[in-house]
Parts: structure tokens; C-alpha cells; sequence
């Protein structure tokens, strides 16, 4: 994938080898990351494609901070991102991450505005 995708993580967890990866490209939504990412994932060369057809997890993750305001927040997906993600075998995940919580005299715990980050999980 070369210079067009971040690499947050690379190495191995216990048994398995993961790779956690970003789009070199901030990207708006949740909806062009993942089928930036499908798209990639289409052009890989035979021997990259044989590896991410035999990785056991393949994951689009969806972040997203939480936070007391707003109330609520909303990623909606179109069925052709769902479609994409399903002709590259993989799943889409939603990760919802705790406010930050202030304490005196302690580092911050998680409070923060709505923050959402989109990334692919190989494993």
C-alpha cells in the first residue's frame, strides 16, 4: 500500500501478527476512508492479496472519543461501503472510546469533544 497509508502498528500480539493502518489522506468520513481502503485493497499485487485473504481478522475500524456533548452522534454508512467491505472480506467495527475524565492532581483520564478516526486492522 505503500506511501498512501499510515502505519500505526506493525508486529505481534501474542500468537498472531497484526498490522494497524491509516489513510495517508485525512479523509471526511467514515464512508470514503473505508472504500478508499477496499480500493487499495482491489490493486494489491497477487502475493499482498494472498496475505490479506489469509489474515484471520479484517477489520475497518470506526473510532470514535465520546464525550458529554453533543448528546448524540451520528456515523451513518452508505450500502455501497458495506457492499465494498463485504467483496474484500471484511468487517466494519465500531469502537466507542470513554470521556476523558479530569482529575485534580491526576492525569487526564478521557474527556474531550466528539473525535472519530477511521483505521483497518489486519490480524
Amino acid at each position: 500500500m505503500g506511501e498512501k497509508v499510515d502505519v500505526l502498528h506493525i508486529g505481534r500480539h501474542k500468537r498472531t501478527y497484526s498490522a494497524h493502518l491509516e489513510l495517508g489522506s485525512y479523509s471526511k468520513s467514515a464512508d470514503s476512508t473505508i472504500r478508499g481502503f477496499c480500493a487499495l485493497i482491489r490493486t494489491l499485487p497477487k502475493a499482498a492479496r494472498k496475505l490479506w485473504n489469509a489474515a484471520k481478522v479484517r477489520d475497518f475500524n470506526i473510532g470514535v472519543q465520546a464525550a458529554m456533548q453533543p448528546y448524540w452522534y451520528e456515523i451513518a454508512l452508505a450500502p455501497e461501503t458495506a457492499k465494498a467491505a463485504s467483496e474484500v472480506n471484511a468487517r466494519i467495527v465500531l469502537t466507542v472510546y470513554a470521556p476523558v475524565v479530569r482529575r485534580k492532581g491526576a492525569r487526564d483520564i478521557a474527556l474531550g469533544s466528539k473525535k472519530s478516526t477511521h483505521s483497518i486492522l489486519v490480524g
